[in-house]
């Protein structure tokens, strides 16, 4: 009885283990179906910022060459909030098929020692795809500002603390960091403006109801080449082909400073590696093309197309990176 017993469990065993095991079979060969079959619909693409800015600008030159390549609509929307958050939050919590992806920015890596309450982890909860460009981030002034230069605008600031104003696309952002190093290597007090995009900030600015802004190099590019806005300085350790004749803050007097941002293409953690291949395998095609190239030269941009683990690893240094620097100056959400 005791032998006919334990026949009868191994033999139960067995099929379940050979049950389990065809049903591992069928659904890997369901992904990979899928996957050979992907795109067959169309692409969600999410900004977290408002139309006009570079998030979104870059989002859209590339969601057009990718749906060119893929044969699919790529269908920019833009979820702006909280400082990018809400348009990672929507993405983060999305089915994990390759058909909504994120915009992400180095905005999220600063989010995340900013923002206490985030119901995603930007390193766990989505898979980076590839990095799409690096672009500068630019210190520019209203023309009613009195100075032509850095060292004329800390005097400024220092004189009246608190008195001149910059924008920036929300708390925790890169703009916001950079504006807040800014101060604390110029020893000076501005304050601080936030908002929920470029196209509102940009928009402000230029009509003087701010006096500065750090944003990306972007958005007020055509505004200094038509006198609009005046340039002081980009915030990289290298000038901006675009504005060559804009010296970096390093050279206008504050030692060390060298922060820019950088924009890349995520999915929801779970998406299939097969997607996600995929999807590099394309991006960096685009990405090196001489043609994308030379439409990024025009809007301050330097593309990039590196791998996913390359992406992933930029995450995790600028996170680390970000949150020694949220600290000592002392970034909060209001």
């Amino acid at each position: 009885m005791k032998l006919a017993k334990k026949t009868l469990r191994a033999t139960l065993t067995a099929a379940l283990c050979a049950t389990g095991l065809s049903f591992a079979a069928v659904a890997q060969a369901q992904a990979q179906a899928q996957a050979q079959n992907y795109p067959a619909k169309p692409i969600n693409l999410i900004v977290p910022f408002p139309a006009g800015g570079t998030t979104d600008v870059l989002a859209r030159a590339l969601g057009q060459e990718l749906s060119k390549t893929l044969g699919q609509s790529v269908i920019v929307e833009n979820k702006p909030g909280a400082g990018a958050t809400l348009g990672a939050d929507y993405v983060a919590k999305a089915t994990p098929d390759g058909y909504t992806l994120l915009m992400g920015a180095v905005h999220h890596t600063i989010a995340s020692s900013v923002y206490p309450n985030l119901q995603y982890d930007f390193q766990k909860s989505f898979v980076p795809v590839t990095t799409v460009a690096l672009v500068p981030n630019i210190l520019v002034v209203n023309p009613k500002v009195p100075a032509q230069d850095v060292q004329a605008l800390l005097d400024l600031a220092r004189k009246s603390p608190g008195k001149l104003t910059f924008g920036s696309n929300g708390v925790g952002t890169g703009q916001h960091l950079i504006g807040a190093q800014f101060q604390a290597l110029g020893d000076a007090t501005l304050l601080h403006v936030p908002y929920k995009g470029s196209g509102p900030l940009t928009t402000d600015l230029l009509g003087g109801q701010i006096d500065m802004s750090f944003d990306t190099i972007t958005p007020v590019l055509p505004h200094v080449k038509s006198g609009k806005l005046r340039a002081l300085a980009v915030t990289t350790d290298q000038r901006s082909a675009a504005l060559p004749d804009v010296p970096t803050l390093q050279e206008a007097g504050l030692k060390g400073f060298n922060m820019g941002t950088w924009f890349g293409l995520l999915a929801p953690a779970g998406t299939p590696p097969d997607v996600v291949s995929k999807l590099n395998t394309e991006l960096v095609k685009i990405l090196k093309s001489p043609e994308f190239g030379h439409r990024m030269a025009e809007i301050g941009a330097v593309p990039i197309g590196d791998s996913s683990a390359e992406m992933a690893q930029r995450i995790k240094t600028d996170t680390d990176t970000y949150a020694k620097l949220v600290k000592e100056a002392n970034v909060k959400v209001n």
